[in-house]
């Protein structure tokens, strides 16, 4: 059973029908349990089981947009942008995980993917953060030497449309997370299998610290002057969901 956990948007709003049509949308969503809109601060905040990917869809619904600001406390939110390194591929970008530590040893990921050919693939953490050369540097699944290993994540299937979601529980900390890497792929990883070559239907990606719940209020980026909105949109064109 998914433990509940916290998750924070940033959401345009101006006034409180912005709030009531933005609250009836994500209460409809199983696993829901809370839903705080802020005028003030144009934040959303979300209590429960629900999939973060599936809150931003119900926001969008409304008509407007949603940035995930931040899920869990501090130190206990990471996130990894999958690509595929397959050579000449004009958008490489191909799914997004984010993850949330809900207890001392339980972390949820939110898995999803498009631009992927339909079937059955395998979510791995590999044992080191090198995609230099795509999966083949990523090293072997993490914690190999068990007969499950921690890092085998599970199976999710890409439907005809290329689109796939999933939401996991693991027994692994975040901490234990950051530096390494995830890799997508039809091939279905032991212990004692290494990727060897880049296929245009595996995405791998480095796991990196996400800011948790109200960490991170920036509205501008200090290098490039972009409000968060001018970055989502930049996200949006290459594929980020």
């Amino acid at each position: 059973m998914i433990s509940s956990f916290q998750t924070v948007f940033a959401v345009h709003m101006t006034c409180e029908s912005c709030v009531k049509s933005i609250t009836s949308a994500l209460t409809k969503i199983p696993g829901v349990e809370n839903v705080t809109c802020d005028l003030e601060t144009q934040l959303v905040t979300v209590n429960g089981t629900a999939a973060p990917s599936k809150l931003v869809s119900a926001i969008k619904s409304t008509g407007r947009d949603a940035i995930l600001r931040g899920s869990g406390g501090a130190n206990t939110a990471a996130v990894c942008i999958l690509e595929t390194h397959c050579p000449n591929v004009p958008d490489p970008v191909r799914g997004l995980a984010r993850m949330v530590q809900v207890s001392p040893e339980v972390t949820i990921i939110d898995l999803t993917i498009r631009g992927l050919p339909a079937g059955t693939y395998f979510a791995t953490i590999r044992n080191c953060g090198d995609i230099s050369k795509g999966a083949e540097t990523t090293g072997g699944v993490w914690e190999g030497d068990k007969e499950e290993p921690r890092g085998q994540l599970g199976t999710l299937e890409v439907d005809s449309a290329g689109i796939a979601g999933v939401l996991l529980e693991k027994k692994i900390a975040i901490w234990e997370l950051i530096g390494r890497s995830m890799v997508v792929s039809r091939q279905n990883d032991t212990k004692d299998k290494e990727f060897q070559e880049n296929a245009e239907d595996t995405a791998v990606g480095v796991i990196a610290r996400s800011a948790g719940a109200w960490e991170n209020d920036k509205t501008v980026c200090s290098c490039s002057g972009k409000t968060i909105w001018d970055e989502r949109k930049d996200h949006v064109v290459k594929g980020m969901i």
